[in-house]
């Protein structure tokens, strides 16, 4: 197997996939996403900063790359005599795997295309299900993807997640500060947030952070409310809309306060420092639709109150799954209308009329 030819072929498909889609990102998140992207190429530290002059001449010459690829098309993979669709993961896998290569093929937030390569660390099994842990990556693209399902296969890029977990801490909202000085002093013993402290012991926030990631995605694997072909069609047919944030919410908060999620984990073994980084985490419209969460968690901080929380979890995993419903059923009605329009308005407004700013769109 030429594996340099291989790489050549994931990254011209990774350099089209983001010339394509660069501009469903902000300002802010397209330069965020260009910074991992650089360090990555450059084999850099998450917190090693190069001169602004030296980062902007690389993102000028990635934008010609990008503009270049105006009017190509990806590429199918070549292994040995022969040549894969680039979306066929499970196929390319069954020929890499016994070379000790793994390749991520999918789609993202808005329907991006996403495609990685990488080296296997390890491949273990967990409740049935295979999981990846996956090492050095030889090619990639603009996200920093820490874990995902794939082929219903539980993936971990270690290398993506120590940046993903970098970049969260590093540019964390005030809004989580509290909940993040509240897990670094129960992990690591951490009395302030100063990144010489945090990069002594990010080993150990990532070891908290996978086993998370890991149980997360097999609870998603597992969930049985928000059925995984509706869910799948429904991004398909609202991408990049405030609907596809509601169910991508919906599905997360499912896996999580499942009844074998991460939450359930965190208060079975009494996981002080991976629920405070759970919560600290905690973003978008998780804190709009689940502020029992954040009731939960604050009487389990100045109480140690592991009952409240436990109660709490409960209630989200009550209330989402009785939004999903709501949800899946609006889409129903949409589809026999033949009118996925007014399923959006519809579903929509089940978020206006739980409070959630019509700004938030």
């Amino acid at each position: 197997m030429d594996v340099e030819r291989l790489v050549r072929q994931v990254r011209h498909n990774c350099d089209l996939s983001d010339a394509r889609h660069a501009g469903l990102y902000s300002i802010c998140g397209l330069a965020l996403r260009l910074r991992d992207l650089y360090k990555w190429e450059l084999r850099l530290q998450p917190w090693e900063e190069n001169e602004a002059a030296a980062v902007l001449e690389w993102i000028g010459r990635r934008e010609e790359l990008w503009e270049s690829l105006a009017e190509a098309e990806f590429q199918p993979l070549t292994i040995g005599d022969n040549a894969f669709d680039p979306f066929d993961s499970l196929a390319i896998n069954a020929r890499l795997a016994p070379q000790g290569l793994f390749y991520g093929a999918g789609y993202a937030h808005s329907l991006k295309p996403t495609f990685f390569l990488a080296r296997i660390e390890e491949r273990r099994t967990l409740r049935g299900r295979t999981v990846w842990r996956l090492g050095e990556e030889l090619a990639r693209d603009l996200l920093t993807l820490p874990a995902f399902v794939q082929d219903d296969q539980v993936v971990l890029r270690t290398e993506a997640a120590r940046m993903f977990v970098w970049d969260e801490i590093a540019y964390i909202p005030n809004s989580g500060r509290a909940a993040l000085a509240f897990a670094l002093e129960a992990c690591c013993n951490l009395t302030d947030t100063q990144a010489d402290g945090i990069r002594r012991h990010l080993a150990r926030i990532l070891q908290v952070q996978q086993a998370t990631y890991i149980q997360h995605e097999l609870s998603e694997l597992e969930d049985q409310v928000f059925a995984r072909a509706t869910w799948r069609r429904m991004l398909n047919d609202f991408p990049h809309t405030l609907v596809e944030l509601l169910i991508r919410t919906l599905k997360d908060m499912l896996a999580d306060s499942g009844p074998h999620g991460p939450l359930r984990r965190f208060a079975a073994d009494r996981d002080a420092a991976a629920l405070g980084f759970y919560m600290a985490f905690s973003g978008g419209l998780v804190p709009l639709l689940f502020d029992e969460l954040k009731a939960g968690f604050n009487a389990f901080a100045q109480q140690g109150a592991w009952e409240a929380m436990d109660r709490a979890v409960l209630e989200v995993y009550d209330k989402a799954t009785a939004y999903a419903r709501e949800v899946m059923a609006l889409y129903a009605q949409g589809l026999q209308r033949q009118d996925p329009a007014w399923a959006q308005k519809a579903i929509e407004e089940t978020l206006y009329a739980r409070g959630v700013p019509r700004r938030s769109a």
